[in-house]
């Protein structure tokens, strides 16, 4: 079995999924109004893209628990795409970012069409409330594409209490991160914190729990999924803080060091100010958060994560959960692809490039 192989046949099923169910909703916010269509237009980009982690995670939490490899599970674990495409928005929103994914931020796109038809008031205005509407749309269809997807009522009775508390966790997350970044503080216990519940639960543990509970998993294989899916989530948002910083734009579709200009108080920021002289600090305080942040301060501040030993620590860390992960794996009862594809899954989370 080329496990890589059926990955991708996975991800292009998800994607074509999300496709189908956009292209139904069209007809009913055309017949609304025409004026929706840069809406739509702008979600197609976003949706086009991405890993398709979260429904790969909870297609394997229910083949993990005995579920049959077809039939409604894929249509239940695709309509996460439709809640990352919601966080992805928001995010963007919430941080200022240009870009994502190689292509201008929904709130930009939307700026620029105001502006280029002249409308009246803030084009940049416009741009944000129009994106705040297209994340709550997401999250609505989210809901609405997992309910139909054709799951029993006993299967949905079971993930849909699930799927709540991920999207309670995920808003959590996002708050705690904001308030992170205006507090100022260099916190590790913090900056984890925040990774926990904007990424790391949302991202494996969860969905791999929506998709096990749906096909009837007990509690103690619940529990050996958070085992698993706890730390491979940590790593997976402690190489995106690595990412964030000396990430390659080509490869990230972010510009070079955007999580410096955006301020994120991420753990690796928090170990380089724990262990910076009095000089590295003052970098670090006068460098990050910086809206018009220059490319030489950008290498500064690379030079001072670096240096403290922030950068090996953090790779230390993702080291650490991806040994956990393997031997949860390892001690599981799985059949031999399912097994495969969670071994895959613990290296492409935490060893990727984007």
């Amino acid at each position: 079995m080329d496990i890589d192989a059926l990955l991708r046949d996975l991800r292009t099923d998800f994607g074509e999924i999300v496709s189908g169910f956009v292209r139904e909703r069209v007809e009913v916010l055309t017949a609304i109004s025409a004026d929706l269509m840069p809406l739509i237009d702008t979600l197609e980009d976003l949706l086009d893209g991405g890993k398709r982690l979260r429904p790969t995670f909870a297609y394997w939490g229910w083949r993990s628990a005995g579920g049959d490899p077809q039939g409604p599970i894929l249509t239940a674990a695709a309509a996460l795409e439709f809640l990352q495409a919601c966080a992805l928005v928001h995010d963007d929103v919430m941080d200022g970012s240009d870009t994502r994914r190689g292509k201008p931020a929904a709130h930009r796109r939307l700026a620029s069409m105001h502006r280029s038809h002249g409308y009246l008031g803030s084009p940049e205005d416009f741009g944000v409330g129009s994106a705040i509407l297209l994340g709550d749309l997401c999250l609505s269809w989210s809901d609405e594409m997992l309910m139909a997807s054709g799951l029993r009522d006993d299967q949905l009775q079971a993930a849909k209490p699930i799927f709540d508390e991920m999207r309670t966790e995920l808003m959590a997350g996002q708050y705690l991160d904001l308030l992170e970044q205006v507090r100022g503080q260099f916190d590790l216990d913090s900056a984890l914190t925040v990774a926990r519940y904007k990424s790391a639960k949302y991202t494996v543990e969860r969905p791999l729990h929506i998709g096990a509970a749906a096909a009837g998993a007990d509690t103690a294989h619940l529990d050996q999924l958070t085992d698993f899916g706890i730390p491979l989530g940590e790593a997976f948002q402690l190489r995106d803080d690595l990412l964030g910083v000396f990430g390659d734009p080509q490869e990230t579709g972010k510009p070079a060091g955007d999580d410096l200009r955006e301020g994120k108080r991420t753990a690796l920021v928090a170990i380089a100010w724990q262990n910076a002289d009095a000089v590295q600090q003052d970098l670090l305080r006068r460098g990050l958060g910086d809206p018009a942040i220059t490319a030489d301060m950008v290498d500064k501040l690379r030079a001072v994560i670096a240096d403290t030993g922030a950068r090996s620590s953090v790779e230390t860390m993702i080291d650490e959960r991806f040994a956990h992960c393997s031997e949860v794996v390892a001690g599981m009862d799985l059949d031999p692809i399912t097994r495969q594809a969670f071994e895959r899954l613990t290296v492409l989370a935490t060893r990727r490039s984007a």
